[in-house]
């Protein structure tokens, strides 16, 4: 007689953003390939929070309530020493509400273009934060650190990746994100060590 597959436990990924459905997919699939990830496709709450983590449960908040569903969302920015930890949570608006990606990676790294490369450091944030429809709520945190590039490298990931030298590597071969392939970046980014952080709670899904 045949093995009786268990359904699939579905989770709703509150974002609307390809590239972080993309990353959390190979995320999800490398660290719980029994579930699935569900798309949010409910409108965009406000995010009005002054934290990663306020932001995050605006947005896993919406999603739950909308799906029906468990849901997380993740709120994430790069933080520069010698600017004090911005961008932060502005990373997206950076150089404007456009959310311009190009424009915001190019301010930055005109911002600290004097500073000499012992003094660029800097780290990925990640903040997620699940909620389910009964109304329980976690928030875990991923950080990845490293520093910025003094020119952009590397056609691979998105936002400010091109700039970005995780810490850890060959000195004599370092790499940005950029350069990084997306299986490398789904085991080591911020958002990876935080979903590791977020994998235990998951048990009772």
């Amino acid at each position: 007689m045949p093995e009786r597959r268990q359904p699939a436990r579905e989770l709703v990924l509150a974002t609307h953003n390809p590239h972080k459905v993309a990353e959390f997919g190979a995320i999800v699939a490398a660290t719980r390939p029994d579930l699935v990830l569900i798309g949010y496709d409910g409108p965009e709450p406000v995010e009005d929070g002054v934290s990663f983590a306020e932001n995050a449960l605006i947005k896993a908040r919406a999603a739950a309530a909308h799906a029906g569903r468990t849901a997380f969302a993740d709120d994430s920015g790069i933080c520069v020493d010698v600017l004090g930890g911005s961008p932060g949570i502005f990373s997206a608006y950076w150089a404007g509400h456009a959310k311009d990606p190009v424009a915001n990676l190019h301010l930055l790294l005109d911002q600290i273009s004097d500073i000499p490369d012992p003094h660029r450091g800097a780290h990925f944030v990640s903040v997620i934060a699940m909620v389910t429809p009964g109304g329980s709520e976690h928030v875990v945190e991923g950080v990845w650190p490293g520093r910025i590039a003094p020119g952009a490298r590397g056609a691979g990931g998105f936002g400010y990746d091109p700039i970005f030298i995780p810490d850890g590597q060959d000195p004599t071969a370092e790499r940005t994100v950029g350069e990084w392939t997306d299986a490398e970046k789904s085991v080591a980014s911020h958002r990876a060590r935080a979903f590791r952080e977020l994998a235990p709670l998951l048990a009772g899904l």
